[in-house]
């Protein structure tokens, strides 16, 4: 009787282990996929273009100029890898169920130079700045994602002069923070209204991943109490500018009694309201 015990519980063990990526031993299997995917990745070929066109469009809300998925199929400036399933029948055995693209910089000329120490003497060092990452909807829950940051973390690895992978996440896009956090990346800033996307404004984090020896200028103690001082500064300015528009409220009403203006009160309080609040945030 134990032994049928003991031998349910391990099978169930290794199941959620399997789960958790303890134990690759039993891949995992997407219940919308009618059998068990054989991924594979490749780099992105021109054949691709026009479904590498599509998902674009399906994933993303920003769209892309045709320039730059010629460049990222021909691969002018643009490293890029595809996931595709070699199960697929119907001549769908190569087509892209995934991809990610990214291009090599300059660290001197990148947004990130400050977040880098490293020789300004040393010109030639470089960065590698992921551009988009996606993964069709069906073939989710795979892995395929994380595959594909470690071809890239691979290929950095591989540059001598590269020091560091960079990249930037829309902030309400918490799936891409979790993966990007779970794969060891850093959340270093927040930028304030970095996307506009039909007319408005989106925040953007910037995460950065560190490859042969490239590190920050800082300690970590040093990033610690530089990010609580961000932190306790845009709290300042936020408190600064509610206290600047509560002064600006009473000093309008103020006025209004002074003057028996004949505007109606619902006109007033309407006005009162209007004044807008920002205040700066940083991760």
């Amino acid at each position: 009787m134990w032994h049928k015990w003991k031998e349910k519980l391990g099978r169930f063990s290794k199941y959620i282990k399997s789960l958790l990526g303890i134990d690759s031993t039993i891949p995992m299997v997407n219940p919308k996929l009618p059998c068990r995917p054989a991924i594979s990745y490749r780099p992105i070929q021109p054949s691709d273009l026009e479904i590498l066109e599509k998902i674009h469009a399906d994933l993303f809300p920003i769209r892309y100029e045709a320039e730059f998925f010629q460049n990222v199929v021909n691969g002018h400036d643009i490293v890029s890898w595809a996931a595709v399933d070699r199960s697929r029948p119907n001549g769908q055995s190569d087509e892209l169920i995934g991809f990610v693209t990214a291009r090599v910089v300059l660290a001197r000329e990148s947004e990130i130079g400050d977040l880098l120490s490293f020789d300004s003497s040393n010109s030639d060092q470089t960065l590698v700045y992921i551009l988009t990452l996606g993964v069709v909807e069906s073939f989710r829950n795979l892995g395929i994602a994380s595959a594909l940051i470690r071809e890239v973390i691979k290929y950095a690895s591989s540059i001598p002069t590269c020091r560091a992978i960079y990249l930037h996440v829309i902030s309400y896009n918490n799936s891409a923070i979790h993966l990007y956090k779970k794969m060891s990346f850093m959340c270093v800033r927040r930028l304030q209204g970095f996307y506009l996307i039909n007319g408005q404004h989106y925040d953007s984090y910037l995460f950065v991943y560190y490859v042969n020896g490239g590190r920050s200028p800082c300690s970590p103690l040093e990033l610690v109490t530089g990010t609580l001082n961000c932190m306790m500064n845009g709290l300042k300015s936020l408190l600064a500018m509610l206290r600047k528009n509560d002064d600006r409220k009473v000093s309008k009403w103020a006025k209004c009694k002074e003057t028996r203006s004949h505007i109606s009160i619902t006109q007033n309080r309407r006005n009162l309201t209007a004044a807008d609040c920002t205040g700066y945030e940083c991760v």
